[in-house]
């Protein structure tokens, strides 16, 4: 009988995996004994971090996009298709396009994170956001029109995707208007949640004095509670009244419907083993990426390396063998520090990041990891 691994989502996590088991398990596909499908309701395969270029104009948007079928290895049972429902116990998927329940022996959950601006009121109405290609599109538009006023950038809900991004973005908006000798009529404002600018503290003590001494106005312990758009005010739960002219803000994020509903983690996050990635309390199910809550950054990377752990393991279980791969949190990540200037981080769970002093050496880097990002995804580096 056939064994079938089901992998819902097609993301870095979902896709990167499904390359990974297709080669890990090529002798099993081939004889018939091992059937792997990958569920994704998009026909394309987006790269999110291209949206942040888009936003000034660096990028086109097309340049975020592949077709998912360009990507997945042929061994993979690629289905465009809406997972509506999952049943652990029966250990069945209901997409809504089949005709009938779909079968799974394992099962794979790389559902990501959906942006939720209508959790704060007026955010969706009077905010901008580079989190997906309409919101980075309208950004760009809003940028190259902006020659004075008060920018602001609002980190309104953790956690979030790419925990750097609001950092870059704060950094290369003022390099990009001093380019354009318009900085001194532009004040920008950054806020975070929390009483430091960025979740990791080492991070924070990092990005801060860059922000400082970029004039860059830092609101900490800023919690946004509502927009007015026709007034151009931000308020936040402190008590905090912004005005703006402009407002670029990180909405709030939230799991999966289909995760929370079916028991595996409140929010639509799975609950997981930080090591194996192994759903708590459901056997045979795994989670890897932004969906899984294993505490590291929501960022591709982190993705990357789960379904490398995660493919070992399922292959390992698939042969009748103890799975012995084991995730040690390992994330990297390039950070903008303006339109040519990057660092980079590299750190685990026991091993905190240290940013690495800025050069155009390392943001011509992130550049070409950017372009070469297809070629990971189909599992050729």
């Amino acid at each position: 009988m056939t064994e079938r691994i089901a992998i819902v989502g097609g993301g870095t996590g979902g896709v990167v995996l499904a390359n990974d088991l297709a080669e890990r398990l090529a002798p099993e596909i081939d004889a018939g004994e091992v059937e792997v499908v990958l569920f994704n309701d998009d026909p394309d395969h987006v790269y999110k971090p291209v949206w942040l270029y888009v936003a000034f104009g660096k990028r086109e948007p097309a340049d975020g996009r592949r077709p998912l079928s360009e990507l997945v290895d042929d061994r993979v049972d690629l289905r465009i298709d809406y997972v509506a429902d999952i049943d652990t116990e029966a250990q069945t998927l209901e997409p809504v396009d089949a005709p009938d329940l779909v079968s799974y022996d394992r099962l794979v959950l790389a559902t990501g994170a959906q942006l939720a601006p209508d959790a704060v009121p007026g955010l969706a109405e009077g905010a901008h956001q580079f989190y997906g290609e309409a919101g980075a599109e309208r950004l760009r538009d809003e940028l190259v029109g902006f020659t004075e006023g008060h920018l602001v950038l609002s980190v309104v809900g953790t956690p979030h995707m790419c925990p750097a991004a609001p950092l870059e973005f704060a950094l290369m908006a003022d390099d990009w208007f001093r380019q354009r000798g318009l900085r001194d009529d532009v004040a920008i404002t950054y806020t975070y949640p929390i009483m430091r600018v960025h979740g990791n503290e080492q991070i924070a003590e990092w990005a801060r004095p860059i922000l400082d001494s970029r004039d860059i106005r830092v609101e900490t312990m800023f919690n946004a509670e509502s927009v007015d758009p026709d007034e151009g005010t931000l308020t936040s739960m402190e008590g905090t009244t912004l005005d703006y002219d402009a407002l670029v803000a990180i909405p709030p994020h939230t799991g999966s419907d289909l995760i929370a509903d079916a028991g595996l983690g409140e929010g639509g996050w799975v609950d997981v083993d930080a090591h194996t990635l192994e759903a708590t309390g459901h056997e045979g199910v795994y989670a890897l990426g932004d969906a899984a809550a294993v505490g590291v950054p929501k960022a591709g990377s982190a993705a990357h390396y789960q379904a490398n752990v995660v493919g070992q393991r399922i292959a390992s279980e698939v042969r009748g063998r103890t799975p012995t791969a084991t995730y040690d949190g390992k994330t990297l990540c390039f950070v903008e520090t303006g339109m040519d200037a990057a660092t980079f981080v590299e750190f685990d769970y026991d091993h905190p990041p240290e940013p690495v002093r800025p050069s155009q050496q390392l943001h011509w880097a992130k550049l070409a990891y950017n372009e070469s990002y297809w070629l990971t995804a189909r599992g050729l580096l």
